[in-house]
């Protein structure tokens, strides 16, 4: 059974035009995130927490995960692609090499909640080209488990209550997993997914654990050993989960905002392609 090592308090802070999230990420994470490096929260029903969104910006050197649980967020890229994604639709982004693009609200009014998570790239594929793929909720595997929750599978390989589950996304060099667990009171769940690569889940409703020393509390991150299964418990109310596993790529990393290489002149090059229009 994977153990519990610690636990991150998620911090709440703002990003692209004044939206209101809660974050796990920093430099002091980065070795323990591995392969992740960031994960944001944007949950409110008040329009004026997330209505100025994120316009257009650069990213390079690594991936980006957007999954929805409610509301409407629109993307354009440089490359073309327009679209909006809606509640339990994902979308995948490699910004590789460089990509220019805006992330806007398709709502004036209700609930906005979802999360991005960004994975980084190796050495070898930072400078790849840049892509977009987008995945509505109807075609994301899920399992409906026999204590009445669920488990969608945005991205990767996991086993539960004896059944292989894939998610949409073909194998990534940081052979990356992502679940939504949904529990109901004081349900559990085993996930079985790659024994050598860490796992971390982050509490988005619920406690799990609830009443004991393991206890995991609402807008914490977990970090988990290496073992042959995670077993989460959810507290007497339920719980909601976003897993995540992944092959630690044990690289440098420097980063300056949007930009995520190995080194800083790596970086240095990365705004100056920026500021010349070089960057894609």
């Amino acid at each position: 059974m994977r153990r519990l090592i610690r636990t991150i308090d998620a911090v709440a802070t703002n990003d692209g035009d004044g939206v209101k999230i809660n974050r796990i990420a920093g430099r002091h994470l980065n070795s323990v995130l591995d392969p992740f490096l960031l994960v944001d929260e944007i949950n409110s029903d008040d329009a004026s927490d997330y209505s100025g969104g994120f316009p257009e910006h650069p990213h390079r050197g690594f991936e980006t995960i957007t999954y929805m649980k409610a509301g409407r967020m629109h993307h354009r890229d440089h490359m073309g692609n327009e679209g909006i994604i809606e509640s339990g639709d994902a979308q995948w982004m490699t910004a590789g090499r460089g990509v220019l693009h805006s992330e806007m609200p398709e709502q004036e009014s209700g609930q906005l909640h979802g999360f991005q998570v960004w994975l980084n790239l190796p050495a070898s594929e930072k400078m790849k080209p840049a892509a977009y793929r987008d995945f509505r909720s109807a075609n994301i595997t899920e399992l409906n488990l026999s204590g009445g929750g669920r488990v969608r599978v945005i991205a990767g390989e996991v086993e539960v209550e004896s059944k292989k589950l894939m998610g949409v996304l073909p194998t990534l060099t940081t052979e990356p997993v992502v679940l939504d667990v949904q529990l109901g009171p004081s349900e559990s769940v085993d996930l079985i997914f790659k024994s050598e690569n860490p796992a971390f889940a982050y509490i988005y409703d619920g406690l799990i654990n609830e009443n004991t020393s393991d206890e995991i509390k609402l807008h914490q991150v977990a970090i988990f050993s290496n073992g042959d299964r995670l077993q989460l418990q959810a507290g007497l109310s339920g719980a909601n989960v976003l897993v995540l596993s992944g092959r630690p790529l044990n690289e440098p990393i420097v980063q300056h905002g949007p930009f995520v290489m190995n080194s800083s002149e790596e970086i240095e090059q990365a705004i100056n392609d920026y500021q010349q229009q070089q960057l894609v």
